[in-house]
Formats: C-alpha cells, structure tokens, sequence
C-alpha cells in the first residue's frame, strides 16, 4: 500500500507541476507584452490557480496517509525486535490472538484488495484503506514467521520433481503485472511549438487576420526648390490564421475503471495530451492548408537549395550561413534559432577534421577548428549552437521529403514573428453518451491557430538531395 501510495503522490505531483505551467503560460504573453490580463486570460488563471488549490489538498491528504502507513510500518518492526529479543509471552498471546483471526483478503472472502485499492483512492473510503493497512501488518507478520521457521518448514517438505511449466506446478508461479509501473508509449515532444511566439487564443472567433502593409510610402530627393516631392501611396492587405481543433477521443468499458487498481482514465487522458503535443508541433512545422500554413509552406520564405550525390557537413555549413544572411537581407532583423531533425544534428557532431579530430565538440573543450559547438545531449530541445545560433533539434521535423522521400530539412528562424495562438486544454470523460453499453468516452481536445506569414522573410529553409537519411 505504501508503495501504491508513494506513486500517487509522484502522479499528483506531476499533475501539480503541469497546472503550474499552465498557469506560467498564460502569465507570459501579458509579460512579454506589458499589459494586463484580457477578461479570457484572468478566467483561465483563475481556474488553473483552484485547480492548483485542488491539487495541494490533494497532495496534503495522500502525504498524511503516508505518514500514517509509516508509522504502523514502524511500530510494527519495533514490536518484532522486541518479540526476536525477548520472546515476552504476554506479546506472544497477543500476536497469536492476531493470527488466528481469518486474514483480511482470504481467498472466498468477503473483500477484494484491488477493490479496496480503488475505493481507497478514489473515494477514500475509510474502510476500505484500514483494511489494506491491517493486510500490510499481516503480511509483514507472515513473512517473520516463515523466516524464523524456514529451516523446520524446509525439513519437512517432501521433494518433488515440480517445474515453472504449466502442468508441472507452474500454475502456482502466476506473473506479476506491475501496473504502477507501466510502460508508456514513447513519443516526441514539441519543440518548434514552444519556441515560436506564444499566445492565448482569442474567444469568439473562427479566423485571426492581421492587417499588413504591402507596400509602403517613398521619398526621394527634391529636384530643385519648389518643385514637387516624391508622393508614393501605401498599400495594404491582411494575412489570416484559421482556427483549427486538435482533438482525440477514446471509448473503454466501465470495468476497466472499476477493476482496474490504477486509474486507466488518467492513463489514457495522458497519452491523448502527449499526442496532442506531437500534433500541435506538427501543425507548427509542416500543415498546409488555406490560411492554416505551417514555416515549411509559407509561400515566399527563403529557399536554400542543398543538392548534393555526397553530402558534407563542410558543404552543408555555408549554406546555412547563406540560410541566415537571407533573413538579414529580407527581413532586416537577424534569425535567432535553428531546428533540425536529431538525425542531422548527430551527423554533425560526427564530422572530423582531415586528421580527424571531432569538429562539433562540448563547449567545456573551447578548441579553436570547431565546426560547431555541443552543448546538452538531449533527443529533443537545445542541443548547442551553429554559427552564433541555438540549435534546436526536433523529432517531429519531417524525414520524407523530397523526391526520394528521405530528405529532413534544416530551419532558420527568426522566432517571434511567428504566432502560436493556443487556447486552454480540455481533458474530459462523458459516461452518459455510452450508458447503454457501459462504457466511458475520454475526450481531449484544444484550439489552435498559427500566423507563419507574417514575415514570409523571416524564414530560411534549406533542402535538397543534401539533407537524404545520412550516413555515419
């Protein structure tokens, strides 16, 4: 039970810090903005923060049930050092008078130790969690009593030829499910997501244009006095980002969450928002659709072409400066970022010299013939910089692009003239929808809209035959 008890508490936690987050979120726009919360962001932050007190009762409850467990676990050892010290009579009695009652989760019992698990967590119900604490003395007892006669019990047994083989006693051996320690499924963050400029989606809208300028005025030099002077009109038009929803759903029976000792909604509800991460990232990265473009569609970004039978580091190097000199050119602003797939990056970081020397190195080494330089060894996130820029790598980032559906791509990026509109996560369970067959719907969802045009300029992308699956 302590165990069980101790991973609820990692899961509250978890949850705690994830709430704190959010909340962080939607502080950092007003932040970087200098402004103060709109009417839509006050109300989120004020849901996040009685969640957040939600949770801390929540914590402050399982960490007093721990307490309790600990100290039964401690009397209990106290008391068998006493009776393995002194052998008191009195105390024997006692203990016996334990023993001899029936145990708590006998077999044809009147009680279920994984139905007592879930009403302990789920509706604390007290009954329930002082039985799985009497169970956890019993135990603790029977284990004494088989050390203190393993000798006398090994004497006595009668030698068999029995097996773990089915047949031959191994339906005496069943398999242990660990289920607090379930495997989840391994999946890919969302870098490019997070880099981009954040901010909260409006309410009330399907579509979020930005007027622009497309053209603008002139001046020119006065031919001579009193004559007329340069006179260009401004234009103007608008970029659109449409609201999408992101959104995944997933049925299972009733049983499943009454039967089961951990809970499976959570589980699940959890691997929905993990792959509402990779989703959004992927929108950011590659969508193509009207007024919902991702950087690798925007139409007019810079286009560096990397074509190549033999590809280099050495080769593919300048042409990220050609990448990064694009945007100064056209934006008139430097990039601050570069994304590329970990493949790419760890063909980077094997590139050597002709006496082969490694030419992407830790930055503790501080050589001076570096290519690039290493900074933490992650599978996603900062990974070091490139030519004065962070580099990002990202999973996510396609691998089968061009004509042989194996090239990735390399991004250049100037990163708050992208927009990331996000609205607040919803995480559900409907048991009403599917009453007729006993069954819980797990719904996931959230709106998005990105703005990757605004500055078609402010984007570098290199391709090409360059960039195919890369060998080491």
């Amino acid at each position: 039970m302590l165990a069980y008890l101790r991973k609820q508490m990692q899961s509250a936690l978890e949850a705690r810090a994830a709430l704190k987050s959010e909340m962080d979120a939607i502080l950092a726009a007003p932040k970087a903005e200098n402004r103060d919360l709109t009417d839509a962001e006050a109300g989120t932050f004020s849901e996040k923060r009685d969640a957040l007190k939600t949770a801390d009762t929540e914590i402050e409850q399982i960490q007093a049930r721990i307490q309790d467990l600990e100290e039964d676990e401690k009397r209990e050892r106290r008391a068998a050092e006493i009776l393995a010290r002194h052998g008191q009579a009195g105390e024997r009695r006692e203990r016996a008078t334990v023993l001899s009652e029936p145990e708590t989760y006998r077999r044809g019992g009147q009680t279920s130790y994984f139905r007592d698990l879930f009403r302990a967590q789920m509706k604390g119900d007290s009954g329930a969690i002082e039985r799985l604490g009497r169970n956890d003395r019993e135990v603790a007892d029977h284990l004494q009593r088989i050390a203190r006669g393993a000798e006398q019990a090994l004497e006595g047994m009668e030698a068999r030829a029995l097996t773990t083989t089915d047949g031959a006693g191994g339906e005496f051996v069943p398999p242990l499910w660990m289920v607090n320690d379930y495997i989840a499924l391994a999946r890919g963050g969302r870098v490019v997501a997070d880099q981009v400029r954040p901010m909260a989606l409006p309410p009330g809208t399907d579509s979020i244009s930005l007027p622009r300028v497309a053209s603008g005025t002139a001046v020119a030099e006065q031919t001579t006095q009193n004559t007329a002077v340069q006179n260009t009109d401004a234009t103007t038009n608008s970029v659109t980002a449409n609201v999408t929803t992101i959104a995944g759903q997933q049925v299972i029976a009733q049983q499943l969450l009454d039967q089961s000792p951990i809970n499976m909604d959570q589980i699940l509800l959890a691997d929905l928002a993990a792959d509402y991460a990779v989703k959004a990232d992927t929108f950011v990265l590659n969508n193509n659709a009207t007024n919902k473009v991702g950087l690798l569609n925007v139409s007019g970004l810079n286009a560096v072409t990397y074509t190549d039978a033999t590809p280099t580091t050495a080769e593919l190097y300048p042409k990220v400066a050609d990448g990064i000199q694009q945007i100064h050119t056209g934006r008139f602003l430097p990039g601050d970022k570069i994304f590329m797939h970990p493949r790419r990056w760890a063909w980077f970081t094997a590139a050597v010299d002709t006496v082969g020397r490694p030419l992407v190195t830790p930055l503790a080494n501080m050589p001076q013939n570096v290519l690039a330089q290493m900074g933490n060894v992650v599978s996603e996130g900062l990974v070091g910089t490139l030519q004065g820029l962070p580099v990002y790598v990202d999973p996510n980032i396609p691998t089968n692009l061009g004509a042989g559906t194996n090239e990735d791509r390399v991004i250049i990026l100037r990163s708050t003239d992208v927009i990331f509109f996000e609205g607040t996560p919803q995480a559900e369970a409907f048991r009403e929808t599917k009453a007729d067959q006993l069954s819980v719907l797990l719904r996931f969802y959230n709106y998005a809209a990105l703005h990757a045009s605004r500055y078609p300029k402010s984007i570098s992308v290199i391709s090409g035959t360059g960039l195919v699956t890369p060998t080491f």
